[in-house]
C-alpha cells in the first residue's frame, strides 16, 4: 500500500511541475494522479489475469470433437 501511495504522490508531483507549479490545485493533481496510477494498475493486472484467446478456443474445440 505504502508503494501505491508513493506512486500516486510522485505522479501528482510531475503533474504539478507540467501545470508550471501553481498552487490551489493540490487536490486536482492528487486526483488525476490516483486516476492514472490506478488504471495502469488494473490495465496491468487486466492483461496478466486474462486467459489467451487461443487456449480457450483449443479447449472449446477437443470438447466439441468429445461430443460428437
Amino acid at each position: 500500500m505504502q508503494d501505491l501511495e508513493q506512486a500516486i504522490r510522485e505522479r501528482a508531483y510531475h503533474l504539478w511541475m507540467e501545470e508550471g507549479c501553481q498552487h490551489g490545485n493540490a487536490e486536482a493533481h492528487w486526483l488525476a494522479a490516483q486516476r492514472d496510477i490506478l488504471a495502469s494498475s488494473l490495465s496491468t493486472l487486466g492483461s496478466v489475469a486474462k486467459p489467451s484467446p487461443k487456449k480457450s478456443l483449443k479447449k472449446t474445440a477437443s470438447r466439441q470433437t468429445r461430443a460428437a
